[in-house]
């Protein structure tokens, strides 16, 4: 697999997380870690299930300490200080935070054996980190509080996570993608039981929500992450991480059409520095090759 398209199949995972505040939305009231539970079960029993054709993958969950080390922290231990961010700091500021992770990655990557930082990946890199902050605060930021401080730093711990399991993952190149799967379970196991020390269980009212439920296990929690795994262990670690400010931005588009935003002339602005940004740093992909 080239890393062209290794970076074009972990861009798909930027385009299914862009579902998952429309998809959340539409599950109800159903508490975080409860939902995180049932997402990650899912996405772990479609991919566990596609190993039925594949009997070999089962080997895949033969891995060191290390390995799942990374995979389950990184998984978790995102999801959990998200979690807490948004239960405890206006969504707004817990967003901007979180959104810190793109830059890391970019900047991260400048630390993996043969890869360079280049000035176009530094400035598409700032621009969507300038388009996202300018996306986030049109949605009503309103300063912090000192009750907000354990969420805000939660949010800003979280970053720091994804970002370094993502650039680990480079890292663990050796480790297949199909360990996901395990990561995932093992993910599952530890959402449920924080939910039931801390958590109220709520099921699902309609039908329509249960189909939010499943859609994200198949999509967000669980397709993506096995195409971003993809993405950071053979395509441009760089242009992914300059790539994932889109999220947001599409993100809020897609609450437009479902009719939870409107539509503003910051969204515009925004989705200009983003797009931008992103082609700054990803032109090393447009330039032909002999």
């Amino acid at each position: 697999m080239s890393p062209r398209t290794a970076t074009l199949i972990g861009l798909t995972a930027i385009l299914m997380w862009s579902l998952l505040a429309v998809l959340t939305v539409a599950t109800g009231k159903i508490p975080a870690f409860q939902l995180a539970a049932l997402t990650f079960a899912i996405g772990a029993l479609v991919a566990f299930a596609s190993f039925l054709f594949r009997p070999s993958a089962f080997l895949a969950l033969r891995q060191p300490l290390a390995a799942w080390v990374v995979g389950v922290g990184g998984l978790f231990g995102y999801h959990a200080l998200y979690f807490l961010a948004l239960r405890f700091a206006p969504p707004a500021e817990a967003g901007l935070l979180n959104y810190l992770w793109p830059l890391l990655i970019v900047l991260f990557s400048s630390l993996l054996p043969g890869e360079r930082l280049l000035p176009h990946h530094i400035i598409g890199a700032l621009l969507g980190l300038v388009g996202t902050v300018l996306l986030l605060m049109g949605g009503g930021g309103s300063g912090f509080e000192a009750g907000q401080l354990p969420g805000l730093a939660a949010a800003f711990v979280a970053a720091f996570v994804w970002a370094s399991y993502s650039v680990m993952s480079r890292r663990l190149k050796a480790v297949p993608t199909d360990a996901v799967a395990g990561f995932c379970l093992a993910t599952a196991i530890l959402a449920a039981i924080v939910h039931v020390l801390v958590e109220k269980t709520v099921w699902p009212e309609t039908s329509a929500q249960w189909l939010a439920i499943i859609a994200l296990g198949v999509g967000p929690v669980g397709a993506a992450f096995f195409t971003w795994d993809i993405g950071m262990k053979r395509g441009d670690i760089r242009v992914l991480g300059a790539a994932s400010y889109a999220t947001p931005l599409l993100s809020t588009a897609f609450l437009i059409l479902a009719g939870y935003a409107k539509p503003t002339v910051t969204i515009a602005i925004a989705a200009i520095l983003i797009a931008g940004g992103g082609l700054i740093a990803a032109k090393d992909m447009f330039r032909l090759r002999s």
